[in-house]
């Protein structure tokens, strides 16, 4: 490893023995060869994913099969009002986490004692990026400092012991819109990070690595080309003939907001990249080419960011089937020979096991119902698509959607069990681009949503469950088991030594499975969704396990799907909840929400106002709100708002941003027209409620 100072080997050492093992690691010699990448104590969890390998397992067993009956509370914590789906770490007995907007605290493992508080003021220093983030999904720690980014797209080390920042360095200019929501990732001394954005601006994505010590900056690798001539980088030479038309002006998109995993055997850094800018592939680059590294994994050499190979998920992407889920690294026995393998179950639905040596893809097998393709060709890597599924002779539905079979909230790989452990999602969703052309169509302005085409997402019809935690064997492909789960969303995952897989569910309960056979071995009532990917670590010779409460990010994106939970941004509870074995500490219980629509009496229906102020609405503000106005957690219940019924209250909070330091972005640039018909929009909102509770009365 990169050698620093003395602190610094040590740092690295332990970290290696934490995440990854060696050969001086005494346990290999009592297990197979290249079957356990993490063969460690699982003291701590020092990264989003425990281990460099993103495995989101830990060998502990103290908590296990038998005893986890007796899991129980042993502390909470109440958090703000804000974005509270953090993956925690958890290092020396000290656990770390980072809410609403990049909020990071530090608590006393054993006794949930806060010990310090950093906030960064993002919101404040965000600008238009505030109008399409929630905050931070993740922090990472190294060698006594705690790495977070920021809204404004600041990445901050802070001391792990005072919560002072040690460096802070600016990863994306000032003024464009791009932001930093994922978690860092640190390895042999280096930090590496991405950013968001590709959805509302002409962005090009990047991922950039930082020394760990300094923030000095070390390398940068452009997941999509420059402008050929003007551009005179690695990718642009690579990959620009698989553009076409002046997609540069678009900017292509690309983005790592992601995905990272580090690959310690082969000194290499695996990205997943993000959707293409706009999706619609006919506009962005004229309807040809395959538009490298769009939806694709890149491998690079770690201590360069020189390209190494790619897989490219989806070539010519148009439905937002990025490949932005986490990365697994394992070491798999495939027909008779050990394979050093990298798995994903990207948004498109299918599961893909691909040597990390070369690139080359060796199964890809539906873990959900798809309808986009019939199958990925094993010889050319290639889908096989349906016809018409690019929407060029009309609207096409098809499955997955947008929001994917596999979003952001981690998966887990157990070497116990040899089994992965995904979060699905089953919806189904109708493009349409009919009057879209490429003479016609010009980005929204103000960062609002414009994709070039028209998403609409749904429900299956008759379909009582609409996601499930999946087992999946990657070496034969078959699913070892599967358990229906409430609503379209569910929570990241967790699996350990002790033979078990711990999930969060939208419903409140945050249950731990039996690894082996999916099944349910013991439920918690969170008195909250838990959406946030659980941890696992020891503390004071004791097994912890901790997982964050509340809805956050884009699983309110479909609010009315998730309105029968009863969750409201206000009253829903944002806890850090900590179990250990005998735990006998007592939640309150949770105050039942329904929702009561503002007193307007001066309203009067106006079909042609609410639908005008429905499209504003669609582009600017259900990212947060939800659709329908019915924001499900995320964001206020603006049809329980009386500051929409007042309109200098509106104007102050959307045109003149009173509440950025909560979080609420202004939008200075709407006009006053605008935003009356916004404001119509979301009282024609309030007044269905309405009429909904007074049905319901009857």
């Amino acid at each position: 490893m990169k050698p620093f100072v003395s602190s610094s080997l040590i740092a690295a050492a332990f970290f290696a023995l934490s995440s990854c093992g060696g050969p001086t690691d005494p346990e290999v010699a009592r297990v197979p060869a290249g079957e356990l990448l993490d063969t460690s104590s699982g003291r701590d969890w020092p990264a989003f994913g425990r281990t460099y390998g993103e495995q989101h397992y830990s060998p502990l067993d103290e908590v296990n099969r038998e005893t986890v009956e007796r899991l129980g509370l042993a502390w909470s914590v109440d958090l703000p009002l804000g974005n509270s789906v953090t993956g925690p770490i958890a290092v020396d007995g000290v656990l770390y986490t980072a809410t609403g907007y990049s909020v990071v605290r530090a608590f006393d493992a054993a006794t949930g004692e806060q010990l310090w508080e950093y906030d960064p003021e993002a919101p404040q220093a965000s600008g238009r990026k505030l109008r399409q983030g929630w905050g931070s999904r993740g922090i990472a720690w190294w060698n006594g400092k705690v790495y977070t980014g920021t809204q404004d797209g600041r990445l901050i080390a802070i001391d792990a012991k005072t919560g002072k920042p040690v460096w802070s360095q600016m990863t994306v200019e000032k003024d464009d819109v791009r932001f930093i929501s994922g978690a860092p990732r640190v390895f042999d001394g280096k930090v590496i990070i991405g950013h968001g954005g590709a959805d509302v601006g002409s962005i090009r994505g990047y991922v950039t690595a930082y020394d760990a010590e300094t923030g000095k900056q070390l390398w940068r690798f452009w997941t999509v080309p420059g402008q050929p001539g003007v551009d005179d980088d690695e990718t642009t030479r690579i990959a620009s003939e698989t553009w076409a038309g002046e997609w540069w002006k678009h900017g292509g998109g690309g983005t790592v907001w992601n995905a990272i995993t580090y690959d310690a055997e082969l000194d290499t850094i695996y990205l997943g990249t993000g959707n293409g800018a706009p999706w619609n592939h006919k506009i962005r680059s004229a309807g040809e080419g395959d538009n490298l590294f769009l939806c694709a994994i890149v491998a690079l050499d770690a201590k360069t960011g020189k390209y190494k190979w790619h897989y490219q998920i989806n070539p010519a992407e148009s439905w937002d089937y990025n490949a932005s889920m986490d990365m697994q690294v394992a070491t798999l026995e495939i027909d008779g020979k050990p394979r050093k393998v990298l798995m994903q179950a990207p948004k498109n639905g299918f599961f893909y096991v691909i040597d990390r040596t070369n690139g080359k893809l060796i199964s890809a097998e539906p873990f959900v119902k798809v309808s986009w393709a019939s199958k990925i060709d094993l010889k050319t890597g290639r889908p096989v698509e349906m016809p018409g599924i690019r929407y060029e002779n009309g609207p096409a539905t098809l499955t997955p959607t947008p929001i994917g079979a596999h979003s952001w909230t981690p998966m887990a790989y157990s070497p116990q069990t040899r089994l992965v452990y995904i979060p699905a999602i089953e919806l189904e969703a109708t493009f349409d681009d009919s009057g879209i052309t490429p003479e016609n169509w010009k980005r929204a302005p103000g960062g609002a949503l414009d994709y070039a085409v028209r998403p609409e997402i749904r429900l299956f019809e008759g379909q009582e469950t609409h996601s499930a935690l999946v087992a999946v064997d990657p070496v034969t492909q078959k699913q070892a088991w599967r358990i229906p789960t409430p609503s379209h969303f569910n929570g990241g995952v967790a699996a350990t030594g002790g033979g078990l897989v711990f999930h969060g569910q939208v419903d409140s309960r945050f249950n731990a499975y039996d690894a082996k056979t999916g099944k349910l071995l013991w439920s918690y009532d969170a008195k909250a969704p838990v959406i946030a990917p659980p941890i696992t670590y020891m503390a004071k010779g004791r097994q912890y396990v901790t997982v964050l409460t509340g809805m956050g990010t884009s699983g309110g994106f479909l609010g009315p799907l998730l309105a029968k939970y009863g969750i409201d941004y206000r009253s829903q509870a944002r806890r850090v909840l900590t179990f250990a074995l005998d735990g006998k500490a007592v939640l309150p219980d949770a105050e039942p929400y329904k929702p009561v629509a503002f007193d307007d009496p001066d309203y009067r229906p106006d079909t042609a106002a609410a639908s005008a102020g429905a499209d504003i609405y669609n582009q600017r503000c259900v990212v947060c709100h939800g659709g329908e106005v019915v924001a499900a957690g995320v964001a206020p219940d603006l049809r329980t708002s009386p500051t929409v019924a007042d309109r200098d209250t509106f104007d102050a909070i959307v045109r003149d941003g009173v509440l950025v330091p909560a979080g609420m972005p202004g939008f200075e640039e709407m006009t006053e027209t605008e935003r009356e018909a916004l404001r119509y929009y979301l009282r024609a909102r309030a007044a269905d409620l309405r009429k909904e509770t007074k049905a319901a009365v009857r």
